[in-house]
């Protein structure tokens, strides 16, 4: 998913090359290309469908194919925005009404999606969602990491892949979202029954600090003297409730250093999220699947072949198991799967 949103924003090589070239995202020893292909609804239309194949080449990678189409009738064939072969580049120009070549330099490891004009509302939208599609991993609260440091007073709808705008997102709520703001310190009150409220010193012009607020201690608590559990906890409830969450969010193990109660309000917190983004969470964590509903969860297992098998566990015929025992404990009888 990071590499198709990268491959819409133009950085396509950039992504396979720090992924370590194109045959270590392929499965090891495979020779096949790697195909994928997406749909996406739209509202009263046929979905667009788009179709990409990459494979290994002598300069490292080569795009073979791609394509964006939409039926646009009741019979085939379809209506091609993009209909790409190798170095064959085309796509529908709105003055001509065909299906022309680029007149300007098309860049060869970067996909047409990312270069060609934007000349149709459903497309160019199709494009965007891609493109803003957003992989959060586990947050570095190393003593040197961005989020224990004072940040910068400036609008940031998100606290950062890395922490490094949690403050400017949190004083940025609190001036622009209260409500947001407010729901921010309800679930921290939640979690951490002493808290009481979050402040923002100044420190420098132009930089505010992070602090906390607790009834326990006459002084209040800094970012560099919070636990990891503590801002990891922060970073994940600033970050669900931003107004401005991707149209696809990625999380890798949100349960990472938190204390296991914790987790209850996590899925809750999770769950209100999902009514504004496509949230996609990893997890290897049974506790953290207790709270889960069987509608929730796919689970993960390797196929013969060494690839992903993805099933529902809705799916499972879980219905009498779970008159009994809960889905973690459902898990760990093997009854699941996602063992490997």
């Amino acid at each position: 998913m990071s590499l198709l949103a990268s491959s819409a924003a133009g950085r396509l090589d950039e992504t396979v090359r720090a992924g370590g070239g194109i045959t270590s995202l392929i499965t090891l020893g495979r020779r096949a290309p790697l195909n994928i292909a997406l749909t996406m609804p739209q509202d009263q239309q046929a979905p667009l469908q788009y179709d990409l194949q990459l494979s290994a080449a002598a300069l490292g990678f080569g795009i073979d194919s791609e394509q964006l189409t939409q039926q646009r009738n009741s019979k085939p064939p379809p209506f091609k925005y993009i209909d790409s072969h190798g170095s064959d580049i085309r796509y529908f120009e709105v003055d001509s009404k065909k299906i022309v070549r680029p007149t300007w330099e098309h860049k060869p490891f970067e996909t047409s999606l990312s270069q060609v004009p934007r000349m149709f509302r459903d497309a160019e939208h199709f494009r965007e969602t891609l493109s803003s599609l957003t992989l959060f991993h586990t947050l570095d609260v190393s003593p040197r990491s961005p989020v224990r440091q004072p940040q910068p007073m400036q609008p940031a709808p998100l606290p950062g892949q890395d922490g490094e705008d949690l403050v400017s997102c949190l004083y940025y709520l609190r001036e622009t979202a209260r409500d947001r703001f407010e729901a921010i310190e309800d679930s921290l009150r939640a979690a951490f029954p002493t808290f009481e409220r979050l402040e923002f010193p100044p420190v420098a012009a132009g930089q505010l600090s992070l602090a906390w607020k607790d009834r326990n201690y006459t002084k209040q608590l800094y970012a560099h003297q919070l636990s990891e559990g503590t801002l990891r906890f922060l970073w994940l409830v600033t970050l669900l409730q931003s107004p401005e969450l991707p149209t696809v969010t990625l999380i890798d193990e949100p349960e990472v250093s938190l204390h296991p109660e914790m987790l209850r309000l996590l899925a809750e917190l999770l769950r209100e999220a999902s009514a504004r983004t496509q949230l996609i969470v990893a997890t290897h964590s049974d506790r953290f699947v207790r709270f889960l509903e069987p509608s929730e969860l796919v689970v993960c297992d390797l196929d013969e072949q060494g690839g992903s098998l993805l099933r529902r566990a809705d799916s499972l015929a879980l219905e009498k198991w779970m008159e009994d025992y809960t889905l973690d404990q459902i898990w760990s009888m093997g009854r699941l799967g996602g063992r490997s």
